[in-house]
Parts: structure tokens; C-alpha cells; sequence
């Protein structure tokens, strides 16, 4: 397999590293030419896109949003049209079910098939290839990244025939995502005006019906005074936008999700956009004139 990624964030690094431990002539593309090399330098393929687009079995896009998966695969320099027919999409970006719909018409155009794939699981699970994939797509794009999926992924949900099915999972998920990111900094933050100390806060909430995965993986970087970012706080800006429009346009009212965005955008307003997005406690303990750990 020839097996093309492109974005090595903090996602798409590991994935790439996945695929490569798999055994594939893996590729590395993305804007920071430092992550390209550095990719390179742990053995990934040196060829430039001209020379392997053509060649190309899969590729993998872990963008940020909807407008670079578009640019990746239909812009100026956009991949697509250099593929070979029968070469495979997969698509991991968090974009609306209507974009996903658009991308998978558009390459099957050219002959290439196109997998709605947006994945779950944080930076960590991305490098061990344990990512959830939440994927729909026909039964030859399904074939088709199989052996990208079985690297990248611990589980795959098979959601649907066209693609749109994922990602309106995702956004699904997205949605309790960032509320329990916006609620597990409220009730620490809380937690301290009313003498519990952060770490006293994870040792029991954690243990205890308040919890959540996003508690227990967010709450030590506030604990720790560490906000090293694994996913950034302005991310939520873009997903929990992502989810409004959708619920907009379904005239669905989303009052917890409107109010979880606007802390995040009270973050990004602060300064805390590229931080991890624990970062968004430090809204709540400005308003309350608490410190957190390590201020």
C-alpha cells in the first residue's frame, strides 16, 4: 500500500505513524515543513506529492476543518485529480453531513472513493492506533480503507452506505464532547470557591456518577498547571459552530451547546485559543478571582 496523509498535527501525526508502522510507503504532507521533515526522519517517504499522487492507494485527510479537506482534495494544488481510479478517501475532519455528501459526488467523478470518516480518541490513542473512526461510505470505499482503518483504528462503526452518516455522528458526539469539557472547568472551578482542592476534585468526582471520559482526561492538566495543547481550545469554536449550524438548520434549539461555546469563545477572547482546551477553567476563575494550579 501507498498510503498518503495529510495535516500531522497532533492527530494526524500519529495516525500517519500508525500506517507506517503498519508496513505502508507512508506520506506526510502538511504546511509546517518542519513536521514534513521530521516525519521523514522517522521513515517516512521523502517522494513529493507530484511524484506519488499517481501512485497513491490511499489517502488520509486530518485537517482542520471542512475548507482544507476541500483545499487538500480539490484546491489549487488539490490531490484528487492526480489519483489513480479506485484509490480511496478517508476524510477525518469534524464537517457537516451536507459537506461530506458534496466531497464523496466530487471524487466520485474522478473515479476515487470517498469514506466519511471523522475519528475519536485525542492525540494519545492516535499514535497507538487505537482511534474510534466514525464512518460511512459504499461498500468499496469501505474495502478500499480497510487496511488504513485496521492501522489507525481500535474501532470502526460501519454507519451507513453514503457518506454524510458519519459525520452526523460526530457531530453528535462533538456535542456532549465540549459541554463536558465546559462543564467538568465549572464544576472544578466551583469546586474551589467552596474549599475542594483541584486534585481532591478528580480523586473523587472520578470515581463518582458526575464523571465522564472528558473529566477524567481534562482535569489533570488543570490539576497539573499544564495546558500543553493535545486539542486547542479554539477547536471548539469550529466543532460546537459546527453542531449550531447543524441544529439550525434542523430548527432544533441547542441551549446547553450555545452556552458551552460561548466560554470556549470567552477563552479564545482571553488569549487562551491555543491552549489546550482545559484552558477554558481559566474563564471561570477570572470571573471568580480564583487561582488555579500553577498561577
Amino acid at each position: 500500500m501507498h498510503t498518503a496523509v495529510f495535516g500531522l498535527g497532533s492527530m494526524g501525526y500519529g495516525v500517519a505513524q500508525s500506517i507506517l508502522k503498519a508496513g505502508d510507503t507512508t506520506y506526510g504532507f502538511d504546511v509546517m515543513s518542519s513536521q514534513v521533515e521530521k516525519f521523514q526522519s522517522e521513515g517516512g517517504s521523502t517522494e513529493s506529492l507530484i511524484d506519488a499522487a499517481g501512485i497513491l492507494d490511499c489517502v488520509i485527510v486530518v485537517v482542520l476543518n471542512a475548507e482544507q479537506t476541500e483545499s487538500v482534495l480539490f484546491g489549487e494544488q488539490g490531490v484528487v485529480p492526480n489519483l489513480k481510479p479506485g484509490c480511496v478517501v478517508i476524510a477525518c475532519a469534524t464537517v457537516s453531513p451536507e459537506f461530506a455528501r458534496d466531497m464523496e459526488s466530487r471524487c466520485k467523478k474522478h473515479g476515487v472513493h470517498y469514506l466519511d470518516a471523522p475519528i475519536s480518541g485525542g492525540s494519545v490513542k492516535a499514535a497507538q492506533g487505537e482511534l474510534s473512526v466514525l464512518a460511512s461510505g459504499t461498500g468499496d470505499a469501505f474495502n478500499a480503507a480497510r487496511p488504513a482503518l485496521d492501522a489507525m483504528a481500535a474501532t470502526v462503526f460501519e454507519l451507513g452506505k453514503e457518506a454524510g452518516a458519519g459525520s452526523a455522528m460526530k457531530s453528535v458526539n462533538q456535542l456532549l464532547a465540549g459541554v463536558h469539557i465546559a462543564a467538568m472547568a465549572e464544576a472544578l472551578t466551583f469546586g474551589i470557591t467552596q474549599g475542594v482542592k483541584p486534585e481532591q476534585f478528580l480523586e473523587v468526582i472520578s470515581q463518582c456518577a458526575g464523571s465522564s471520559w472528558m473529566l477524567e482526561n481534562r482535569a489533570p492538566h488543570i490539576v497539573e498547571g499544564d495546558y500543553t495543547p493535545h486539542s486547542a481550545v479554539n477547536i471548539w469554536l469550529k466543532d460546537l459552530g459546527i453542531v449550531l449550524d447543524i441544529a439550525s438548520k434542523a430548527e432544533f434549539d441547542a441551549p446547553v451547546t450555545t452556552a458551552a461555546l460561548q466560554q470556549f469563545t470567552k477563552a479564545s477572547e482571553q488569549g487562551f485559543g491555543l491552549e489546550d482546551d482545559a484552558a477554558v477553567a481559566k474563564v471561570y476563575a477570572r470571573d471568580a478571582g480564583i487561582k488555579l494550579p500553577g498561577e
